[in-house]
């Protein structure tokens, strides 16, 4: 029969020890006690995101954000709120494609009222009929807010473009058709399969005695932690193939154009991310990259223009973005492109490199000074079933990247067709010479 298990991960040359316990259900307690602070930062995550979803329960996950916080046994929707607010605390949750994540941030002396309200959201919810149906409009609206801004809604674009009707193509939010159709029994089912402890990391990182974490999160959960479910559902898992490259174009009358060319990129785990995030820092990522250097500042083509990286599971995305005059776009995706095909052929510039390096280590250690960052830097680590690095560790990962590493990874992936996501006052039908 399993039994409780307690490892010390991390011992921080700063005094922070990051401790985890994995109890007999299979959930998982990691927590990182952070010195000098008088807050903490709690949350449950739930490995379950958009991309769990069949195309039936298109919208479930993020629904269930949302239901959560209607009401559970003990507690009605107003006294999870007005309990956290009380106490001049923070709640709040957000899905994403791969997992979805409950939390609360407040003083060192509330945490037991912290992990007792989120701990019951979660394993509480009622999901009644009413409920969701009155949140149903809500998620309609906030879908609409998400459309009216096609800085964001953009990138949706560029990932249908890119992955089709699969779950990584699919918006996170769901589609208006699929949320009008969604039923109560779908999103129960939904969550009866995969809110379950073997599927959840609990984390907490500032003033906290792992101990106590873990009595008061076995105390929290209850009878849940042994409560009989259906099977849980696994994970589709299957890396997802992207389409050949082309261009998706979404008319809207707009005054300003966006779009976002993008290719294949790195899964989360690649060693080579190290090499991807340099390479896209010194791309796009501040005010002295090369991107917005030959884009905005010589040339005044755009006001915002940047690139990503992010990484999934068994794959990723590279992106770069802009925003600019409709008239402007193909003068602005030649700039990118040329760019973007110079770096692939002759790479980085050795003063590039230390400059991407450098924001890098600062981005690391800075947004580390936030005890929710520290929570989900450990949780995520721990969810993904990924060694945790110290910070330290980080920054000689990026320290060691070189100019060959960078050269490789830009080779390997800005040489080849990129796709394209355009949304503004354009015919469906254009087309845009810089790209094919």
């Amino acid at each position: 029969m399993p039994r409780t298990q307690t490892r010390t991960l991390l011992r921080e040359g700063d005094g922070g020890v990051v401790r985890r316990t994995t109890l007999p259900s299979g959930l998982r307690v990691i927590t990182e006690h952070v010195p000098g602070v008088r807050s903490v930062a709690f949350g449950v995550w739930v490995a379950v995101g958009s991309r769990d979803e069949t195309r039936t329960q298109m919208g479930s996950a993020h629904y269930l954000e949302h239901l959560l916080f209607k009401g559970t046994p003990r507690r009605s929707a107003m006294d999870i709120s007005s309990s956290i607010e009380a106490v001049g605390g923070d709640l709040n949750a957000f899905t994403t494609k791969e997992y979805t994540c409950y939390y609360a941030r407040v003083l060192d002396q509330d945490l037991p009222l912290a992990i007792d309200v989120v701990c019951d959201v979660v394993t509480g919810a009622l999901l009644h009929t009413e409920d969701v149906e009155a949140e149903r409009g809500v998620i309609l609206e906030e879908i609409a807010m998400h459309e009216d801004d096609p800085g964001d809604a953009v990138h949706d674009l560029l990932a249908h473009a890119m992955y089709g009707d699969t779950p990584l193509g699919r918006p996170i939010l769901g589609t208006v058709e699929s949320i009008s159709n969604l039923t109560r029994g779908v999103i129960n089912g939904f969550y009866q399969r995969r809110y379950r402890p073997e599927n959840i990391v609990v984390s907490a990182a500032g003033n906290v005695d792992h101990d106590q974490v873990v009595r008061d999160v076995r105390r929290a959960f209850g009878d849940s932690l042994g409560e009989e479910r259906p099977p849980a559902d696994a994970r589709s898992g299957k890396a997802a193939k992207p389409r050949t490259p082309g261009a998706a174009v979404s008319t809207r009358a707009t005054e300003q154009a966006h779009v976002v060319l993008g290719t294949p990129g790195l899964s989360r785990s690649d060693p080579r991310r190290y090499a991807l995030s340099v390479l896209s820092t010194a791309l796009g990522g501040g005010m002295s990259s090369r991107l917005f250097q030959e884009v905005r500042e010589k040339r005044g083509l755009a006001y915002s223009v940047y690139s990503y990286a992010q990484g999934f599971s068994e794959e990723g995305i590279f992106g770069v973005y802009a925003g600019c005059m409709p008239s402007k776009v193909d003068v602005v995706l030649d700039v990118c492109l040329s760019e973007l095909d110079h770096v692939a052929r002759h790479g980085l510039t050795d003063d590039e490199i230390r400059r991407g390096k450098g924001q890098m280590r600062g981005a690391t250690v800075l947004g580390q000074e936030d005890t929710g960052a520290r929570m989900s830097r450990i949780a995520k680590s721990e969810l993904h079933h990924e060694p945790l690095l110290s910070i330290d560790g980080v920054l000689g990962r990026v320290d060691a990247v070189t100019g060959e590493d960078v050269q490789s990874i830009a080779s390997d992936l800005l040489s080849a067709p990129m796709t394209l996501a355009v949304i503004g006052p354009f015919d469906e039908t254009t087309t845009f010479a810089a790209v094919g």
